[in-house]
Protein backbone atom coordinates (compact mmCIF):
# COMPACT_ATOMS: atom_id res chain seq x y z
CA UNK A 1 0.00 0.00 0.00
CA UNK A 2 1.12 3.09 -1.17
CA UNK A 3 0.08 6.42 1.27
CA UNK A 4 0.84 10.03 1.14
CA UNK A 5 0.79 11.47 4.59
CA UNK A 6 -0.45 14.87 5.42
CA UNK A 7 0.06 16.37 8.43
CA UNK A 8 2.12 19.93 9.42
CA UNK A 9 2.94 18.74 12.80
CA UNK A 10 6.46 17.55 12.09
CA UNK A 11 6.65 15.00 15.36
CA UNK A 12 3.26 13.97 15.18
CA UNK A 13 4.11 13.38 10.70
CA UNK A 14 7.31 11.53 12.09
CA UNK A 15 5.35 9.21 14.33
CA UNK A 16 2.75 8.36 11.56
CA UNK A 17 5.43 7.44 8.98
CA UNK A 18 7.44 5.17 11.09
CA UNK A 19 4.02 3.18 12.39
CA UNK A 20 2.70 2.93 8.43
CA UNK A 21 6.37 1.96 6.98
CA UNK A 22 6.80 -0.77 10.37
CA UNK A 23 3.32 -1.54 9.33
CA UNK A 24 5.12 -2.33 5.70
CA UNK A 25 3.23 0.33 3.99
CA UNK A 26 5.26 2.96 1.28
CA UNK A 27 4.92 6.14 2.83
CA UNK A 28 4.72 7.74 -0.85
CA UNK A 29 5.46 11.23 0.14
CA UNK A 30 4.22 14.14 3.11
CA UNK A 31 2.28 17.20 3.05
CA UNK A 32 2.64 19.72 5.80
CA UNK A 33 -0.59 21.73 4.68
CA UNK A 34 -3.68 21.45 2.64
CA UNK A 35 -2.35 22.52 -0.88
CA UNK A 36 0.64 20.23 -0.73
CA UNK A 37 -1.30 17.11 0.24
CA UNK A 38 -2.92 17.70 -3.50
CA UNK A 39 0.20 18.28 -5.40
CA UNK A 40 1.60 14.95 -3.74
CA UNK A 41 -1.48 12.84 -4.19
CA UNK A 42 -1.45 14.20 -8.16
CA UNK A 43 2.64 13.49 -8.24
CA UNK A 44 2.49 9.98 -6.37
CA UNK A 45 -0.97 8.30 -7.22
CA UNK A 46 -1.27 6.52 -3.89
CA UNK A 47 -3.13 3.98 -2.88
CA UNK A 48 -4.44 6.00 0.06
CA UNK A 49 -4.01 9.90 1.53
CA UNK A 50 -4.27 10.19 5.35
CA UNK A 51 -5.06 13.80 5.97
CA UNK A 52 -5.44 15.78 9.52
CA UNK A 53 -8.47 18.17 9.33
CA UNK A 54 -6.39 21.50 10.32
CA UNK A 55 -3.68 22.23 8.38
CA UNK A 56 -2.05 25.61 7.04
CA UNK A 57 -2.80 27.65 5.56
CA UNK A 58 -6.27 28.70 7.46
CA UNK A 59 -5.44 25.68 9.99
CA UNK A 60 -9.48 24.91 9.98
CA UNK A 61 -10.52 22.62 7.69
CA UNK A 62 -7.64 22.60 4.76
CA UNK A 63 -6.83 18.96 5.36
CA UNK A 64 -11.27 18.28 4.32
CA UNK A 65 -10.93 20.36 1.82
CA UNK A 66 -7.52 18.70 0.27
CA UNK A 67 -9.17 15.46 1.10
CA UNK A 68 -12.46 16.23 -1.21
CA UNK A 69 -10.44 17.73 -4.12
CA UNK A 70 -8.58 14.20 -4.39
CA UNK A 71 -11.38 12.62 -4.46
CA UNK A 72 -12.99 14.36 -7.50
CA UNK A 73 -9.77 14.24 -8.92
CA UNK A 74 -8.53 10.95 -8.30
CA UNK A 75 -11.42 8.62 -7.81
CA UNK A 76 -8.64 5.45 -7.39
CA UNK A 77 -7.21 7.40 -4.24
CA UNK A 78 -8.88 6.34 -1.00
CA UNK A 79 -8.76 9.10 1.43
CA UNK A 80 -8.74 9.04 5.67
CA UNK A 81 -8.60 12.34 7.65
CA UNK A 82 -8.26 12.43 11.10
CA UNK A 83 -9.90 15.21 13.38
CA UNK A 84 -9.18 15.99 17.25
CA UNK A 85 -12.94 16.69 17.52
CA UNK A 86 -16.04 15.08 15.83
CA UNK A 87 -17.50 17.32 13.02
CA UNK A 88 -20.75 15.66 11.68
CA UNK A 89 -20.92 18.50 8.85
CA UNK A 90 -17.20 17.37 7.92
CA UNK A 91 -17.79 13.89 8.37
CA UNK A 92 -21.41 14.02 6.06
CA UNK A 93 -19.17 16.43 3.15
CA UNK A 94 -16.83 13.90 3.05
CA UNK A 95 -18.78 10.97 2.81
CA UNK A 96 -20.88 12.68 0.32
CA UNK A 97 -23.07 10.06 -1.76
CA UNK A 98 -20.80 7.38 -2.47
CA UNK A 99 -18.79 6.63 0.89
CA UNK A 100 -16.77 4.43 -1.01
CA UNK A 101 -13.26 4.38 -0.14
CA UNK A 102 -13.29 7.32 2.40
CA UNK A 103 -12.46 6.82 6.31
CA UNK A 104 -13.27 9.70 9.36
CA UNK A 105 -11.33 8.81 12.13
CA UNK A 106 -10.48 10.75 15.68
CA UNK A 107 -6.56 11.18 16.05
CA UNK A 108 -6.81 9.20 19.46
CA UNK A 109 -7.52 5.91 17.20
CA UNK A 110 -4.49 6.05 16.18
CA UNK A 111 -3.25 4.00 19.71
CA UNK A 112 -4.71 1.10 18.39
CA UNK A 113 -2.44 0.30 16.19
CA UNK A 114 -4.72 -3.27 15.08
CA UNK A 115 -8.05 -1.24 14.61
CA UNK A 116 -6.31 1.56 12.70
CA UNK A 117 -4.57 -0.19 10.16
CA UNK A 118 -7.36 -2.49 9.72
CA UNK A 119 -9.68 0.92 9.03
CA UNK A 120 -6.89 2.07 6.83
CA UNK A 121 -6.90 -1.34 5.08
CA UNK A 122 -10.77 -1.40 4.90
CA UNK A 123 -11.02 1.95 2.91
CA UNK A 124 -7.95 1.44 1.05
CA UNK A 125 -10.17 -1.38 -0.40
CA UNK A 126 -13.36 0.28 -1.37
CA UNK A 127 -14.72 0.07 2.31
CA UNK A 128 -15.67 2.90 4.72
CA UNK A 129 -14.49 4.01 7.97
CA UNK A 130 -16.31 5.77 10.23
CA UNK A 131 -14.95 6.69 14.22
CA UNK A 132 -18.00 5.52 16.71
CA UNK A 133 -18.27 8.20 18.05
CA UNK A 134 -19.15 10.33 14.99
CA UNK A 135 -21.64 7.56 14.35
CA UNK A 136 -22.86 8.04 17.94
CA UNK A 137 -23.52 11.61 16.96
CA UNK A 138 -24.80 11.42 13.84
CA UNK A 139 -27.30 9.20 14.94
CA UNK A 140 -28.17 10.51 18.14
CA UNK A 141 -30.59 8.90 20.09
CA UNK A 142 -32.98 5.98 19.59
CA UNK A 143 -35.78 3.78 20.90
CA UNK A 144 -35.43 0.86 19.03
CA UNK A 145 -33.14 -0.71 16.66
CA UNK A 146 -34.92 0.00 13.43
CA UNK A 147 -31.92 -2.47 11.79
CA UNK A 148 -34.24 -5.35 13.22
CA UNK A 149 -37.08 -4.38 10.80
CA UNK A 150 -35.05 -4.98 7.63
CA UNK A 151 -35.27 -8.51 5.72
CA UNK A 152 -32.09 -10.79 5.25
CA UNK A 153 -31.84 -9.19 1.91
CA UNK A 154 -31.88 -5.93 2.94
CA UNK A 155 -29.02 -6.94 5.29
CA UNK A 156 -27.33 -7.99 2.06
CA UNK A 157 -28.25 -4.82 0.08
CA UNK A 158 -27.29 -2.50 3.10
CA UNK A 159 -23.60 -4.55 4.13
CA UNK A 160 -22.10 -4.02 0.43
CA UNK A 161 -23.82 -0.38 0.34
CA UNK A 162 -21.27 -0.04 3.53
CA UNK A 163 -18.44 -1.97 1.65
CA UNK A 164 -19.08 1.53 -1.27
CA UNK A 165 -20.72 -0.75 -3.56
CA UNK A 166 -22.55 1.37 -6.89
CA UNK A 167 -26.10 0.03 -7.25
CA UNK A 168 -24.82 -1.58 -10.15
CA UNK A 169 -22.35 -3.09 -8.22
CA UNK A 170 -24.74 -4.03 -5.82
CA UNK A 171 -26.83 -5.91 -8.88
CA UNK A 172 -23.85 -7.52 -9.78
CA UNK A 173 -22.96 -9.07 -6.84
CA UNK A 174 -26.61 -10.33 -5.83
CA UNK A 175 -27.30 -11.16 -9.51
CA UNK A 176 -30.12 -8.97 -9.96
CA UNK A 177 -31.25 -5.96 -11.52
CA UNK A 178 -30.33 -2.45 -10.72
CA UNK A 179 -34.03 -1.79 -10.38
CA UNK A 180 -34.46 -4.44 -7.82
CA UNK A 181 -31.21 -3.12 -6.19
CA UNK A 182 -32.97 0.68 -6.03
CA UNK A 183 -36.02 -0.30 -4.69
CA UNK A 184 -34.72 -2.14 -1.98
CA UNK A 185 -32.65 0.87 -1.04
CA UNK A 186 -35.75 3.15 -1.22
CA UNK A 187 -37.33 0.53 1.10
CA UNK A 188 -34.08 0.42 3.76
CA UNK A 189 -34.32 4.35 3.90
CA UNK A 190 -38.07 4.20 4.53
CA UNK A 191 -37.46 1.13 7.60
CA UNK A 192 -34.59 3.39 9.07
CA UNK A 193 -36.69 6.39 8.61
CA UNK A 194 -34.69 8.24 6.69
CA UNK A 195 -36.38 10.80 5.23
CA UNK A 196 -35.49 13.11 2.10
CA UNK A 197 -33.66 16.18 3.35
CA UNK A 198 -32.05 18.99 1.74
CA UNK A 199 -29.01 18.41 4.06
CA UNK A 200 -28.65 14.83 4.53
CA UNK A 201 -26.91 11.94 2.34
CA UNK A 202 -29.36 9.35 3.34
CA UNK A 203 -27.25 6.63 1.70
CA UNK A 204 -23.98 8.04 4.15
CA UNK A 205 -26.72 7.77 6.89
CA UNK A 206 -27.68 3.91 6.25
CA UNK A 207 -24.30 3.18 6.21
CA UNK A 208 -23.62 5.04 9.34
CA UNK A 209 -26.61 2.83 10.95
CA UNK A 210 -24.98 -0.14 9.31
CA UNK A 211 -21.34 0.30 10.67
CA UNK A 212 -22.54 1.33 14.41
CA UNK A 213 -24.61 -2.07 14.57
CA UNK A 214 -21.74 -4.05 13.49
CA UNK A 215 -18.99 -2.71 15.74
CA UNK A 216 -18.05 -4.56 18.23
CA UNK A 217 -18.35 -3.16 21.94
Amino acid sequence: MRVVVGEDELLLRAGLVRLLEDEGMEVAGVAGDGPEVVRKARAHRPDLVIADIRMPPTNTDDGLRAALEIRAGLPGTAVLVLSQYVHERYALELLGDDPAGVGYLLEQRVADLDRFFESLRRVCAGGTAVDPEVVSSMLGPRRDDPLARLTDRQREVLALMAEGRSNAGIARQLVVTEKAVAKHITRIFDLLELDPAADDHRRVLAVVRYLSASAPT
